[in-house]
Parts: C-alpha cells; sequence; structure tokens
C-alpha cells in the first residue's frame, strides 16, 4: 500500500482503526457502541437529535458506512443488509428498459440476481469478456446505462483494465460499478480509477471473521448516494447495528489480515503452480498470469484467493474432501482458509452454456487463503494432493 493515500491524510491502518468514529460522548467508549433500538425519543414534535426510526438512522451502521467509505477514498457509504442486498439496490438506480453491459464471469449470485430476478421487471444484460476492451465498448447500446464489472472476476481471476472501463463509461454516459470484494481497498481503490460505485460484500474479507452477513456500496457522487440512501431507507434492506459492528471491528485489523493472507497466498500459488498434479492455476500474482502486468499496474497486491482446475472433475472433489484446514464451505475473506467447488457451490445458478462459453469448468476449485501458518497450508494441500 502506497505510504499516504492520494490527496494525503491519514494512511490506510490508521484510518481503518478510527475513520467514521468518535469516543462515545456519553461514557467515552473506544469502540462505537451497538445501537440496539428500533426508534428513538423526541424531545417535541418534529424536534429530534437527528435519528427517527432505526431503517432509517443507527449510530454503529454510520460508524460502519464512513469508515468504509474512506477507506475506498469516497465520500458516502451505504450499508446493506448482505452483497446481493447492495448490489440490488445499485441496479434499482435504473428504470425498466435500461441495459447493463456486464462482465460475464460475476459471482454466481449476482448473475442470479440479474438474469431471474431484475429482468422481470424490464432490465437487460449482455455479458461480456470485460478483459477486452472492445468487447465492451460493442455491447453499448442506446438503452445501455451501466457498466458492472468484477476485478479480479469470481473465480476465474480474471481482470478488468479499470481505466479502460471508466473511459468507455465516461464516453457512453454510463455508471461504472465495481465489485471489489476481492481486493479491498488495501489493494485496489476503483474510484481513484474513475468507478462511480463500489460494491462490497461486507461478509468477506472487510469483516474477515465469518460471523456475519453484510454489504455496502460506496461513491463521491452525491446524487447518486442520495437515491441509494432512498433506496435504502424505501426498501428497508438494511443490516442490524450487532452485525455493523462485528464488521466494524473486522475492519480494525483489515490491513493485518490482508498483508498475510496475500502474502501466504503467492507463496502457496507459486508452489501449487509447480505441482504436478495441478493443471493450472488462476492468480493474478503469478508472473505468468495472463494480465500480471495490468494486476501490478492498478493493484498494490494480488488478493488471497486462488483457483486451481484439475484434469478431471473427480480429481477436483477428492483433493477438497481430503483437506482438513482448508474447510468445504461458501463464502470466502475469513481469518481461516476456505476451499469450495464454484459449480456445485456460489456458481450453481449460472447456466451450465454460459459456463462453457467463458471456460469455466467443473474441475475447477477455488480457495480462500486464511491467516493460519502457511507451512501448515501447504502441508494441508500437499497431503490433499496425494489423495488423488
Amino acid at each position: 500500500m502506497a505510504e499516504t493515500p492520494p490527496g494525503g491524510g491519514r494512511r490506510f491502518g490508521t484510518l481503518a482503526i478510527h475513520a467514521g468514529q468518535e469516543p462515545d460522548p456519553v461514557t467515552g467508549a473506544v469502540m462505537v457502541p451497538i445501537y440496539q433500538t428500533s426508534t428513538y425519543v423526541q424531545r417535541g414534535v418534529g424536534d429530534h437529535k437527528g435519528y427517527e426510526y432505526a431503517r432509517t438512522h443507527n449510530r454503529t451502521r454510520e460508524a460502519l458506512e464512513g469508515c468504509i467509505a474512506a477507506l475506498e477514498g469516497a465520500t458516502e457509504g451505504i450499508a446493506f443488509g448482505s452483497g446481493t442486498a447492495a448490489i440490488h439496490a445499485i441496479l434499482t438506480l435504473l428504470d425498466a428498459g435500461d441495459h447493463v453491459v456486464a462482465g460475464e464471469n460475476l459471482y454466481g449470485g449476482t448473475h442470479r440476481l440479474f438474469d431471474q430476478v431484475l429482468s422481470r421487471f424490464g432490465l437487460t444484460f449482455d455479458y461480456v469478456d470485460t478483459r477486452d476492451p472492445a468487447a465492451v465498448e460493442a455491447a453499448i447500446g442506446p438503452a445501455s446505462k451501466m457498466l458492472y464489472v468484477e476485478t479480479p472476476s469470481n473465480p476465474l481471476m480474471r481482470l478488468a483494465d479499470l481505466e479502460a472501463m471508466a473511459g468507455l463509461a465516461d464516453r457512453a454516459g454510463l455508471v461504472l460499478v465495481v465489485d471489489n470484494t476481492f481486493m479491498t481497498p488495501f489493494f485496489q481503490r476503483p474510484i481513484d480509477l474513475g468507478a462511480q460505485l463500489v460494491v462490497h460484500s461486507t461478509t468477506k474479507f472487510l469483516n474477515g471473521h465469518s460471523d456475519m452477513v453484510g454489504g455496502v456500496v460506496v461513491t463521491k457522487d452525491a446524487d447518486l448516494a442520495g437515491r441509494l440512501r432512498f433506496i435504502q431507507n424505501s426498501v428497508g434492506a438494511v443490516p442490524g447495528p450487532l452485525d455493523c459492528w462485528l464488521a466494524l471491528r473486522g475492519l480494525k485489523t483489515l490491513h493485518v489480515r490482508m498483508e498475510r493472507s496475500e502474502a501466504s497466498a503467492r507463496e502457496l500459488a507459486a508452489w501449487l503452480a509447480d505441482h504436478p498434479k495441478v493443471g493450472s492455476v488462476h492468480y493474478p500474482g503469478l508472473s505468468d498470469h495472463p494480465q500480471h502486468e495490468l494486476a501490478r499496474h492498478q493493484m498494490s497486491g494480488f488478493g488471497g484467493v486462488i483457483s486451481l482446475e484439475f484434469d478431471d472433475r473427480d480429481k477436483g472433489r477428492r483433493f477438497l474432501e481430503a483437506l482438513e484446514i482448508f474447510q468445504l464451505a461458501e463464502s470466502l475473506g475469513g481469518v481461516e482458509s476456505l476451499c469450495s467447488h464454484p459449480v456445485s457451490m456460489t456458481h450453481a445458478a449460472v447456466p451450465e452454456a454460459e459456463r462453457e462459453r467463458m471456460g469455466f469448468s467443473d474441475r475447477l476449485v477455488r480457495l480462500s487463503v486464511g491467516i493460519e501458518d502457511v507451512l501448515d497450508l501447504r502441508e494441508d494441500l500437499a497431503r490433499a494432493l496425494e489423495a488423488i
């Protein structure tokens, strides 16, 4: 991470611990309290302290929103009850008949939301390979209003050139949305590269402890922020104060956890790439990753997620079931290492034809590298590979 954030100011680790937060004015508590209340007493009719109802305002939630916004170099954060709720809110900025150009390799839940829910309300979607700016440009039409990308993508670890995407979106008058869940603002800041909206599943690396579910959208655009707050209040898909507090707690060690996770992932990816039983490894930190130079340009690290492929599905299944420290479970980004089979788990909702078109096979497995001792993790992988 850079010594100082763009424009100066406090550095990342300090912001992670303090941004959006002040000691409790009543007791001086260092941690923002869990404001576990549904409503607030008013001093008189129309005379309140800025808090009326917890769906609309909650001090714990505001602290979380402010902290993540500061880390992303944004001015506004709007929190939701899950990552998909946050994505849904972004898409409801659009009107029936509007068109979205989206990356073809998205989180399976995002694809399901777009194709099986939002398309029923008049939105249309085209899925393209966002590694190729020309393909993105060709998909933009008169009805296009939004460009939606994940980078790196889940689970193929493909990158979109964010400066190129921002240029295309700006020329066509589109809102550029970037899912930054895999990288977090510690390794990638899409707003600095031209994105208008950045979305996270706070469930993952931002919280980092696998004990809550949530999502957030951040932006520097006051108009978009106001519209999203209206949607947040109107729909009410807000996180509870305990979940916000847990995510805020997790943010305080984000920089430490990401450094450890990424260092271990780089070591393990290089080791796996040389293993004779592994067919291919998808990790942008490898020098032979086809977009390694782009990763070095727009990211300050390569993250803690690795995908690898075997030469048949059964080997991948036996590998996953033989792991002991890496636990077979959906999700990622926790302090504990997890493994998954995306085709049957996180991406089961993506149609088989779509998966085949993008080269997403059932032989692929995904690893989320936690912060355990890297030698134990490597030994766990070695034992599982011996089992096949």
